[in-house]
């Protein structure tokens, strides 16, 4: 077997035109697949790069993560110069990443139509909020708005009042939607050898992405009982107090309870017919999640967590962020890389969660500068013709 090195990606090009979050993070996965990823940047920087930057260097966190290893060009597309580079820069690329209102990518030549124009080979992929063809099409949209009408808010306080994800999960959730679908193009272009327009709206990838356990009964038409998983929903469900701290515990099997009630002395539970199968436990969730939480409540963090491990339950103790940094299993496995930034120092990073046994990751150097590639980038493209 050839062992290869640099990535699945190794050889694709990519011109990333997005900003903030959902496209540079979609990016950035192609990037640590080995993905050449050239960010192309409005002359004032990605907005995220002034984020919480404590800087003043345009070195906020969020750019510092979701632009690790990739290139940066300032360009504004509406001069002629500019635009003029960056067509040039189309005709070599394999992709490019947006993420434009449908009729924002045509006003700003970033549309299939025009690109392909140079190059048919081009992969557009355009993230946005609603599908093009609905009447929210051509709305603004950002997670807060996402969670919201995608019903992700309402599910997070079933029967009160809803409540936001705190983190923007539905940008990130699309950006893994948007990584896929461009690898999938690229995958389809060697049998086809032309480009196509990769659509990826956030609203449909989140309700797609809930209503697979959510839907229940409403997955017939018409329904054959009410929309929502139980046990989800449960508002017992959530991270449970012992008598020195918390744990987090999800038994699901017959055997995975059997253990649970071994670990609290109540094996007498396993043949009770509120809880001896999974469509019983699912109906009575509640009355076995309040349960659970008493007697949890007077025991000691360690002894559960040994017992439930040893029966094979799934259960960790609860970490807070900062816990993350010094988490024996992520530091065995290194998963928090160093970095040395040419003007910050000493930076912190999430090294690619994915390992490919054959063709490696690429954790890449530290994130851009404004406009730092922008000779060597236009060095490395074709002399145009006349």
């Amino acid at each position: 077997m050839t062992t290869a090195t640099g990535g699945p990606l190794r050889g694709v090009t990519i011109l990333d035109t997005t900003n903030m979050l959902m496209g540079p993070y979609a990016t950035l996965v192609l990037a640590q697949f080995g993905a050449r990823v050239v960010k192309v940047e409005p002359l004032d920087g990605d907005i995220a790069r002034r984020i919480n930057d404590v800087t003043g260097q345009q070195a906020g966190p969020i750019h510092l993560n979701a632009n690790r290893g990739k290139e940066s060009v300032a360009l504004d597309l509406r001069d002629a110069a500019d635009r003029a580079l960056f067509d040039r820069m189309v005709a070599t690329a394999d992709v490019v990443a947006h993420n434009r209102p449908p009729g924002s990518d045509v006003r700003l030549g970033l549309d299939y139509a025009t690109l392909s124009a140079t190059n048919p080979r081009i992969i557009v992929c355009g993230m946005h909020g609603y599908g093009s063809t609905g009447p929210y099409g051509p709305l603004p949209a950002y997670d807060d708005a996402m969670q919201a009408i995608s019903g992700l808010a309402a599910a997070q306080s079933w029967g009160s009042e809803p409540q936001y994800v705190r983190s923007p999960v539905t940008d990130k959730i699309t950006a893994l939607m948007a990584a896929s679908a461009i690898a999938a193009a690229l995958y389809e272009r060697r049998e086809s050898g032309v480009g196509q327009y990769v659509e990826v709206p956030m609203l449909e990838t989140i309700v797609q992405f809930l209503m697979i356990e959510q839907q229940c009964g409403y997955v017939f038409d018409p329904p054959r009982g009410p929309i929502g998983y139980p046990r989800s929903l449960s508002p017992y469900r959530r991270p449970m107090r012992t008598a020195d701290g918390l744990i987090g515990l999800l038994p699901s099997t017959d055997a995975q309870w059997h253990g649970v009630f071994d670990v609290l002395d109540a094996g007498e539970l396993a043949t009770d017919p509120r809880f001896a199968t999974v469509e019983a436990r699912s109906e009575h969730i509640d009355e076995l999640y309040a349960w659970l939480a008493a007697e949890l409540a007077i025991r000691a963090t360690d002894a559960l967590l040994a017992g439930f491990l040893e029966r094979r339950v799934p259960a960790m103790r609860v970490n807070s962020m900062e816990d993350l940094f010094t988490d024996p299993h992520l530091t065995a496995t290194g998963y928090f890389q160093a970095t040395e930034h040419p003007d910050l120092g000493r930076l912190r990073h999430a090294a690619p969660p994915v390992r490919f046994s054959r063709s490696g990751t690429v954790a890449g150097g530290p994130a851009p500068r404004l406009d730092q590639d922008r000779d060597r980038v236009e060095a490395g493209l074709p002399v145009p013709p006349g």
